[in-house]
């Protein structure tokens, strides 16, 4: 049985660990599972924006990510806490 979306989520944000990380793709795994869920919640927020904003929700989420993987060691608990804080970045 192979593991929802979710608990696969979790189970890399677990595993992530920047300085000793042998598994060196896991970054772009998560944002494979996560992308489109990020870029819903960033197109959400920039809606509430003025009208004349330059920032789209592509580059809010790519920024996002920069900030989340800037080399330093997360502890995620799980896929709920990543997303909050991706949401808050």
């Amino acid at each position: 049985m192979s593991a929802t979306p979710a608990s696969e989520i979790t189970r890399l944000l677990q595993a992530y660990h920047p300085t000793l990380d042998t598994e060196s793709d896991l970054p772009t795994r998560l944002l494979t599972l996560v992308y489109n869920e990020l870029r819903n919640t960033a197109r959400a927020l920039m809606a509430r924006e003025r009208a004349n904003h330059t920032l789209q929700p592509t580059s809010l989420v790519h920024e996002a990510w920069l900030r989340l993987f800037n080399g330093q060691n997360m502890n995620w608990n799980d896929r709920a806490h990543f997303l909050g804080i991706a949401a808050r970045c």
